[in-house]
């Protein structure tokens, strides 16, 4: 078991994940850009420094939640990056969603410091967050990946090796296909038979006992009916993924076409300023193209 950790980016997922963590009973050294937050962690005992490369100087393992590329790429190998703390024996555990391509071009680029980064996304959303029962799909190497499993098994229930770096970003694109087009059929369910006459929360009521049960259904199908979107998982954000989920499957030749659909409701809603939405506020979108909230009517 690593004997300090360093975690950066305390967002929506982050923050809940490091909770877990110290209450494993890991050192904990944070990084995050609202010092209330971070004011937060220190009073629970956690350590804060103000670059991620003095984290790296001063942790066994590093990990990262962060909101896409971008902002990987800046603290893994920008100006004061983790790339400057790097010291023998230093592992990064990237947890952000990003494309297949960056994970691979990262790992490569932090072992020649003698960094061994591991990718690996999650999902379960803000509640699997909270209640540390994250799916943890993890790329790189394997013998790396046994080491760190104590920290992995404070975040999450589900956790499995993949295959090489890059593998559990490609494995994350296509868990993310499926929730999308998971809730945008739950969407049309709902929006057809609310419109045509039938309480919703009947119609969510059925389907969870039979074939069309689904996580969706169990942990959305509420806030669904009472239309509050507060983010778990954002709209942009997940519009975002399936842009990296396209790019793969263009870069492998294979084809998605509903996944492409789903990727352009997702733009629209952006586009619509409904972006920090939960992206189950998808079910919106299919409400304006019937003209119907759902419930409307409903006695």
């Amino acid at each position: 078991m690593p004997d300090t950790l360093g975690f950066i980016g305390l967002g929506i997922m982050g923050k809940p994940m490091a909770h877990n963590l110290l209450k494993a009973g890991f050192s904990l050294v944070v990084h995050n850009r609202h010092q209330e937050v971070t004011d937060e962690f220190l009073a629970m005992g956690a350590r804060a420094l103000t670059r991620p490369r003095d984290i790296a100087a001063s942790c066994d393992v590093v990990i990262t939640m962060l909101p896409g590329p971008a902002q990987v790429e800046e603290v893994m190998v920008g100006p004061g990056g983790v790339i400057e703390g790097a010291h023998a024996g230093l592992v990064v555990i990237d947890m952000s969603t990003i494309a297949p391509v960056v994970a691979s071009a990262l790992t490569t680029r932090l072992a020649e410091h003698s960094i061994t980064m591991l990718d690996a996304p999650v999902s379960g959303g803000d509640k699997g967050a909270i209640a540390g029962t994250l799916s943890i799909m993890v790329g790189g190497d394997e013998e790396t990946f046994k080491r760190c499993m104590p920290v992995f098994q404070a975040l999450g229930k589900t956790i499995v090796h993949v295959g090489g770096s890059g593998a559990g970003q490609v494995v994350k694109a296509c868990n993310q296909v499926v929730v999308a087009l998971v809730i945008e059929a739950v969407s049309e369910a709902l929006v057809l038979g609310s419109k045509a006459g039938v309480d919703p929360a009947k119609i969510l009521q059925v389907l969870g006992g039979g074939l069309a049960a689904n996580r969706v259904i169990e942990l959305r199908g509420a806030s669904m009916l009472a239309h509050d979107f507060t983010p778990g998982g954002r709209i942009r954000f997940h519009h975002k993924d399936l842009g990296f989920a396209l790019e793969t499957a263009r870069k492998y030749g294979v084809s998605l076409p509903v996944t492409a659909l789903v990727d352009q409701m997702f733009a629209s809603l952006v586009v619509k300023g409904r972006g920090d939405l939960d992206h189950s506020a998808l079910l919106t979108y299919l409400e304006d193209l019937a003209d119907h909230r759902i419930g409307q009517g409903q006695p």
